[in-house]
C-alpha cells in the first residue's frame, strides 16, 4: 500500500531561522573573544536569541518526530522503535563525530584555528574521560566536569536531541492513552525539578551540582511542548480551533520577536514561555493555510535542508573569517557578517551533498512514514 508523503510547509525556513539566530549569537561571541571591539556584545538580547534558537529547534523537532511516529503508529499499528533509533542514527551520527574528530585532533593543530589556552596539552587532560562521555551523547557534562572544547562546545543541544530521541518513542510506543497528561507531566516534572535544583534543598540531591549540570543540558520540556502541539493536531482536539488561527498566529509571531529583540527574560519559565510562543507559530506555519506570509521558497528550503550542517560548521566558518579578516585588515561587520554567513553555507552545502547524503541515502529503508522534511534523498 502506498502512502502520502508527509510535508509541513515552512519547516525548513524555520530550521534556518533558528540556526541563524544561533549564528549570530557566536558572531558577536567569538568577536568579542578575539578582542575585536563590536558594540553588539552590549546588546543584552544578543546572547538570549543563540540559547532560543536551540530552543526553536528543540520545539521544532518535537513537534515533528512526535507526528511522524504517530502516523506510523496510525497506518502500521505500531512504532519500530529500532527503526527510528536507525533512522535518527544515521542522519545525526556522521556529522556529530566527525565533529568531535575535527575539534578533538584536527583543528588544535593548524594554526588558523588555534584558541589561546586551548592547546592539545589542554583538550587532551582527561581525553579518554572527554570523549567517552561525547560519545555517549553527553556532552554538556564532559564540557561541565573538564572544560569547553573550541568548535564543538555548542554541541550540548545535539547530546540533549539524542537523550529525546532515546526515549521520545519508547514513551508513545507504550503509552497509547493519556499521551496529553502523560507529556504535561514531563513538563511539570522537568520544571519542578529545575525548580529543586535551584532551591536551598537542593544539596538533598545526590551529587546536585553534576545533576544540575545535566538537567539545564537536557530541557525535555521544550521538546515536549513542541509534542504537545502536535499531538493536539493529530487528534484534531476541538482545541484547535483557538490556537489555528490568523490571529494568534500575527499575534505570537509579533510578540515573539518584540520580546527576543528587546530582551525579555522571564523568571524559571524562559524556555518553557517561548516554546510555547515558537509552538503557536510552528502549528499555524504547517496548518494554517490562510496566513498570508510564507516561508516557502528554493533559498529557504534549500538553507533549511543543509541546516544541521551550518549550525555544526559555523563555529570553523566564524574563526576562519576572522582570520582572513584580520590577515587583510578588513575586520568591518560589512566584512565579517557576509563572508562568516557564506563560508558557513559552504562548508554545510558541502558536506551535505557530498558527506551528509552518503548516510541520508539508506534512511528510505528504515523509514515507514516518508516526511518531506526528514527524508531528503532516496
Amino acid at each position: 500500500m502506498s502512502f502520502k508523503k508527509i510535508y509541513f510547509p515552512n519547516l525548513n525556513g524555520l530550521r534556518f531561522i533558528a540556526a541563524f539566530l544561533v549564528i549570530i549569537h557566536h558572531m558577536v561571541q567569538f568577536k568579542s573573544i578575539n578582542g575585536i571591539q563590536t558594540s553588539w556584545d552590549k546588546i543584552s538580547s544578543i546572547d538570549m536569541i543563540g540559547k532560543l534558537g536551540v530552543v526553536l529547534f528543540f520545539v521544532l523537532s518535537g513537534f515533528l518526530i512526535t507526528y511522524l511516529l504517530l502516523i506510523e503508529e496510525k497506518r502500521f499499528k505500531k512504532i519500530s522503535i529500532k527503526q527510528f533509533y536507525i533512522r535518527r542514527a544515521l542522519r545525526i551520527w556522521p556529522l556529530y563525530f566527525f565533529l568531535l574528530l575535527l575539534a578533538f585532533f584536527v583543528l588544535p593543530n593548524i594554526d588558523v584555528f588555534r584558541v589561546a589556552d586551548y592547546g592539545t596539552d589542554v583538550l587532551h587532560t582527561n581525553l579518554v574521560w572527554r570523549l567517552l562521555l561525547c560519545l555517549i551523547f553527553l556532552p554538556g557534562i564532559s564540557f561541565y566536569l573538564f572544560g569547553l572544547v573550541p568548535y564543538a562546545s555548542h554541541t550540548w543541544s545535539i547530546g540533549s536531541e539524542e537523550q529525546y530521541y532515546l526515549i521520545w518513542p519508547v514513551l508513545l510506543k507504550y503509552f497509547k492513552t493519556h499521551r496529553m497528561l502523560l507529556i504535561t507531566s514531563i513538563i511539570i516534572f522537568y520544571v519542578g525539578i529545575r525548580f529543586l535544583l535551584a532551591s536551598p534543598y537542593a544539596n538533598l540531591i545526590p551529587f546536585h551540582t553534576i545533576v544540575g549540570a545535566y538537567w539545564q543540558s537536557f530541557p525535555i520540556s521544550c521538546m515536549a511542548i513542541g509534542g504537545l502541539y502536535s499531538i493536539l493536531y493529530f487528534q484534531k482536539n476541538p482545541v484547535l480551533k483557538y490556537l489555528v488561527r490568523n490571529d494568534i498566529f500575527y499575534i505570537s509571531t509579533t510578540l515573539a520577536c518584540i520580546l527576543m529583540i528587546i530582551g525579555v527574560y522571564i523568571p524559571f519559565f524562559q524556555y518553557e514561555f517561548y516554546s510555547a510562543l515558537f509552538g503557536l507559530i510552528i502549528l499555524n506555519f504547517s496548518v494554517n493555510d490562510k496566513i498570508r506570509i510564507t516561508l516557502e521558497n528554493r533559498v529557504l528550503n534549500y538553507l533549511g535542508k543543509i541546516s544541521y550542517g551550518l549550525y555544526m560548521y559555523h563555529p570553523i566558518a566564524i574563526s576562519l573569517a576572522i582570520s582572513i579578516g584580520l590577515m587583510l585588515g578588513l575586520n568591518t561587520n560589512w566584512f565579517f557578517y557576509p563572508v562568516s554567513m557564506s563560508i558557513t553555507i559552504v562548508m554545510a552545502g558541502l558536506s551535505y551533498e557530498y558527506f551528509e547524503s552518503f548516510f541520508l541515502k539508506y534512511k528510505t529503508r528504515y523509514s515507514k512514514v516518508l516526511s518531506g522534511n526528514t527524508i531528503d534523498k532516496g
